[in-house]
């Protein structure tokens, strides 16, 4: 990648789908949510962990038929995918405060832990020149927040329910926004 300007190799990142990750975050969420009111609180916790711990494992498999290919060689990688990693790495990091807090109060974890995983979107609208992560993130926390404070008794349903919703919503934007740049691609 060295001989592309960074200009270059950010157009080369935008060119990607950026749907895997939605769609295993999506899922995972689901699953949390739904599952939330037959669980005890002790599983409701050990689910959100188990749950978001495997967003990048199923993402990474999902990418294959996604076609984004996350770990395939001929795939190529630029800055902007290190930037994004970092970014990823930097939000499970900032979990080092939502852990303890957890230990005080379990209730916290979705409003904690849905609001971090939901922070790599920032850097990722950037590079991507694109509002969808700049909307992600801050729609997501706003409306975590919301949640968390009105549904005290359904906290775990409740966040589950806004990160499936924003998910959805991003989905739909990362789409029509892929089709517009296959459309222009095409006609060059």
């Amino acid at each position: 990648m060295s001989e592309l300007t960074l200009e270059q190799q950010r157009e080369v990142f935008k060119q990607n789908k950026f749907l895997a990750m939605p769609i295993a975050g999506t899922f995972v969420w689901a699953v949390i949510g739904i599952s939330a009111p037959f669980l005890s609180e002790v599983l409701k916790v050990w689910m959100l962990y188990i749950g978001t711990g495997c967003i990048f494992y199923l993402g990474a498999g999902l990418s294959y038929l996604t076609g984004e290919n996350f770990f395939s060689k001929k795939q190529t990688h630029t800055e902007f995918d290190t930037l994004f990693y970092v970014g990823l790495v930097m939000a499970l990091l900032v979990f080092s405060i939502a852990l303890p807090v957890a230990s005080i109060d379990h209730t916290t974890l979705p409003l904690s832990v849905g609001i971090l995983a939901g922070l790599m979107w920032m850097p990722l609208s950037w590079a991507i020149q694109h509002w969808v992560g700049y909307f992600h993130a801050i729609v997501r926390s706003l409306l975590i927040v919301t949640v968390w404070l009105l549904f005290p008794d359904y906290r775990f349903e409740a966040v589950s329910a806004v990160i499936v919703m924003v998910y959805l919503v991003s989905i739909v934007v990362l789409s029509k926004r892929y089709n517009s740049i296959a459309k222009t691609t095409t006609k060059r």
